[in-house]
């Protein structure tokens, strides 16, 4: 069951606006994140929580989505994701170098709860920090370093498999499906 939970766990990059994810879900889905492992066990990761409208559409402005397909607007308009989580590092904790890799399992741990529920999401690092950190009052010991947008999809994504030497960039097709190559198992096991 958590291999089907990993392929459907996309980065969708359209949102049907009317199913609307609230304070209480994306709590549940935060405390899963905390319960997942953390080097070291030094838990330096903290979590913004938006999901008032004008709070999201605040923070999107201040995003870049599909840097692969610079000739589409992403996320369209009337299709945003309804909330965002933001993964932040609290510098404060000793040893912040490991805190990549908490980052990644956080992440993940949030997507597979979210698309358990029936929602999907897309990462996005490419955002303004210095917008966001102001935006929320956040002190110079705490720094955004991921946007989890969440919602639920309302677009298809199609995994091809690719062999090592083809090319991973995704794409769109002329019916706006969203295709993601990933290369073969095969060719990646040395």
């Amino acid at each position: 069951m958590v291999f089907d939970l990993i392929k459907k766990a996309r980065s969708y990059r359209s949102f049907d606006e009317s199913v609307v994810i609230d304070e209480n879900q994306l709590k549940s889905f935060v405390d899963g994140a905390r319960y997942s492992s953390s080097a070291i066990n030094l838990q330096p990761l903290r979590y913004k929580l938006v999901y008032e409208k004008n709070e999201v559409e605040a923070v999107l402005s201040n995003t870049k989505w599909g840097g692969m397909l610079p000739d589409l607007k992403l996320p369209p308009d009337g299709h945003h994701p309804t909330s965002l989580i933001i993964v932040c590092k609290d510098k404060t904790v000793k040893n912040i170098s490991y805190s990549d890799i908490d980052l990644g399992i956080a992440a993940e741990s949030i997507m597979l709860q979210a698309v358990e529920k029936g929602y999907g999401g897309c990462f996005i690092a490419a955002f303004s920090k210095n917008e966001i950190s102001q935006m929320f009052s956040f002190d110079e010991t705490i720094e955004p370093v991921l946007i989890i947008a969440l919602g639920k999809p309302d677009e298809t994504v199609v995994i091809k498999e690719i062999g090592k030497n083809e090319s991973t960039k995704y794409y769109r097709t002329d019916d706006n499906h969203h295709v993601v190559p990933k290369i073969k198992l095969s060719d990646i096991l040395l």
